[in-house]
């Protein structure tokens, strides 16, 4: 079967156009990576990367400047990033800038964020190593929330067998709310008490009374003035005995 000159024309068509996609698609997953930028390479260590990947990018001051380039074990504590960044960029990244692990957005791909040094601080070079910070150890984290949870249902578990308990009759608070006896009879006991605390406190002051009126008769008058002044001679010869002791001591 021979091609016609149509068709010849269609086919054509269609390659030039699929190769105009392909090369924009190229440009425009290039332009997104930084792959026709002029870079520079830093490095950044980390004990955990936290699901890091190659191609993520690197953000700073809010802006993409580049990306991951590659991630080396070092050792079994370290993980080595190394970032390429636009060279427009250098002048902004000082030796004391710091690199931390971040994400695009609540569950979107992990990035690295660098944060920049202080302006009097020397330009990174190429090959230079930043500091950087560990990320949140998110699993830890759900570990423990778990943990907090599985406690507060053991507690919620408890206070809801109490409650029980208690709506059932249950304990003493539970026989106190349920049987109306029982509070009647604790409420005439406190009653009672109130009314033994009043007497108490007439029979004393009609003591302090019957004192004072004794003190006020003429026939124990004079017994009173006795006691009264046995009590000064006492206290006296008490005081004279310290102040001769305080004298001896001295000496």
């Amino acid at each position: 079967m021979n091609t016609t000159i149509g068709q010849k024309i269609k086919t054509g068509i269609f390659v030039i156009i699929s190769l105009a996609l392909l090369l924009g698609l190229i440009f425009f997953i290039g332009k997104q990576k930084k792959l026709f930028s002029d870079t520079f390479v830093v490095y950044a260590n980390f004990k955990n990367i936290s699901g890091t990947q190659e191609g993520n990018f690197v953000r700073f001051a809010g802006i993409n400047i580049g990306t991951v380039e590659t991630i080396r074990i070092v050792n079994d504590t370290s993980v080595q990033i190394s970032l390429s960044i636009e060279k427009k960029i250098q002048p902004f990244i000082k030796t004391d800038a710091v690199a931390s692990i971040g994400s695009d957005g609540l569950m979107g791909d992990k990035l690295i964020l660098i944060a920049p040094g202080t302006s009097t601080s020397p330009v990174a070079k190429n090959g230079s190593k930043l500091l950087s910070t560990n990320p949140v150890d998110v699993d830890k984290i759900m570990n423990n929330i778990s943990k907090i949870s599985a406690n507060a249902s053991v507690v919620t578990d408890g206070l809801a067998d109490i409650v029980a308990k208690i709506n059932s009759g249950k304990g003493t608070v539970g026989r106190l709310l349920a049987d109306n006896k029982l509070a009647d009879r604790l409420e005439s006991t406190i009653e009672s008490a109130k009314q033994t605390a009043s007497s108490i406190n007439r029979t004393s002051n009609a003591a302090d009374e019957t004192l004072q009126a004794a003190k006020s008769n003429f026939l124990l008058r004079g017994y009173f003035k006795k006691k009264e002044k046995q009590r000064i001679k006492d206290s006296t010869e008490r005081a004279n005995k310290a102040s001769l002791n305080i004298k001896k001591n001295k000496e």
